[in-house]
């Protein structure tokens, strides 16, 4: 089975489609001035580019995992997530608070979409 990689860099791939699933490395916002809401709405925007790019839509993702730096941004973070949200086509999901690699960052969001 082939695999294609999307949006390589140094250490990892954005994104990786093997079959009819589109595995999403943690995303992090382009610009970490931004507040948890900011940063959030930044993150799906990264993630709709890397799902069209799969040929596939959020309206495809099976599971989320969102990692917070501070666990009290969840109501910021919800509300960019809610903007967003495909209500029809909601994803399994899961929130945690977590030490993230850089101290800027205040959310990280990695899932998983089938593509069809």
């Amino acid at each position: 089975m082939t695999i294609k990689r999307l949006a390589p860099e140094e250490r990892l791939s954005g994104a990786s489609v093997c079959g009819n699933m589109v595995y999403l490395a943690g995303q992090v916002a382009d610009d970490a001035t931004l507040d948890a809401e900011g940063q959030t709405a930044d993150i799906l925007r990264q993630i709709d580019a890397l799902l069209a790019e799969a040929d596939t839509s959020k309206s495809n993702l099976l599971s989320v995992q969102i990692f917070l730096a501070d666990i009290n941004d969840m109501a910021a973070m919800n509300r960019a997530w809610d903007a967003w949200l495909d209500r029809d086509n909601k994803p399994a999901r899961a929130t945690v608070e977590a030490k993230l690699a850089d101290p800027s960052w205040k959310v990280e969001i990695t899932g998983i979409a089938v593509i069809g």
